[in-house]
């Protein structure tokens, strides 16, 4: 009897464990900050999210502004020769404190991790530097009186790699592991997209989320923003196979989707321009001031496509 009784334990130890706390988004918040590395900057999960939050809730206009950065770390550490020896990884340590100065946000999701590792093996001192990371930037913001909430890394994709897709399960366990040991607010990205890619393999063996086992196509966006609408309480996105599928519920929803998009490119240059940041190669920017304007503009447009 025992032998059937010890699996079950485990099976509702993570059942239980992979239910996520919802986290509502509170009625005082309208400016939102994504922090991250390429895959923020890349910007379609965020543009889901902010496309979801205008047709859902139209008279409520959040203002989400993407501060990702490619190559970005929080752990800051670099490899000898990244970039071909061109930079070394831009740190977070770097431009926080002019964020919050200058952005002033209600409410930061923060999604780190996959590059804090420098896409090598497991290591004590590197999972020890990206905690520590973690960890200092979680006491900053909330030191500020700032809400985060923490996004465990997007999956890499062990077929490029099992050693640091063990090592992603690692940082991301441990992220997990804070809800519970000291009430952080964590929504399980990774654990989401692991099981979607695992699920799309099962019917086509080589189905992939992203070509080189970083960067997740439209359709791993997708899985990160779904999961991320989800745990933030908002019904009946679970369901939908893809971003298409939630706008066309929507009057206008197509316009008003490209129209975000718009809105998201203009000002998330803008405003790494504005804050500052020591990656070089990055796109030319509006100045900050410019871009609000064509913003405006812009969230016009939406507004008057919203009450049609």
């Amino acid at each position: 009897m025992l032998k059937h009784f010890i699996p079950g334990i485990i099976f509702f130890f993570v059942t239980i464990c992979g239910i996520a706390q919802p986290y509502p988004i509170p009625g005082n918040i309208h400016r939102i900050v994504f922090l991250g590395n390429s895959i923020t900057y890349a910007g379609n999960y965020v543009t889901f999210i902010d496309t979801y939050l205008t047709l859902q809730q139209p008279g409520k206009a959040y203002e989400i502004i993407n501060l990702g950065l490619p190559s970005e770390t929080v752990s800051g550490l670099s490899e000898p020769h990244h970039a071909d020896g061109r930079f070394p990884r831009p740190d977070l340590h770097e431009r926080l404190a002019r964020m919050m100065t200058m952005v002033k946000p209600d409410l930061v999701f923060a999604c780190y991790g996959m590059n804090d590792g420098i896409y090598l093996p497991f290591n004590d001192d590197r999972f020890a530097a990206f905690r520590k990371g973690i960890q200092w930037l979680h006491e900053q913001l909330t030191a500020a009186g700032i809400p985060i909430i923490h996004i465990t890394p997007p999956v890499f994709d062990e077929r490029k790699g099992a050693a640091y897709a063990n090592v992603l399960d690692i940082y991301s366990d441990w992220l997990l592991s804070k809800r519970y040991t000291d009430n952080w607010q964590v929504i399980d990205v990774h654990g989401a997209m692991k099981h979607s890619l695992a699920s799309r393999r099962m019917i086509d063996s080589s189905f992939a989320f992203a070509a080189d086992g970083v960067h997740p196509d439209t359709s791993g966006h997708w899985v990160i923003a779904q999961k991320i609408l989800t745990d933030l309480a908002r019904t009946g996105i679970e369901a939908l196979p893809n971003f298409h599928a939630l706008i066309q519920g929507f009057p206008h929803g197509q316009e008003i989707a490209q129209l975000v998009d718009q809105k998201q490119k203009i000002t998330k240059d803008a405003w790494l321009h504005a804050v500052g940041h020591k990656r070089p190669e990055m796109p030319a920017a509006l100045p900050l001031i410019q871009a609000q304007k064509e913003a405006a503009k812009i969230a016009l447009a939406i507004e008057q496509l919203l009450s049609h």
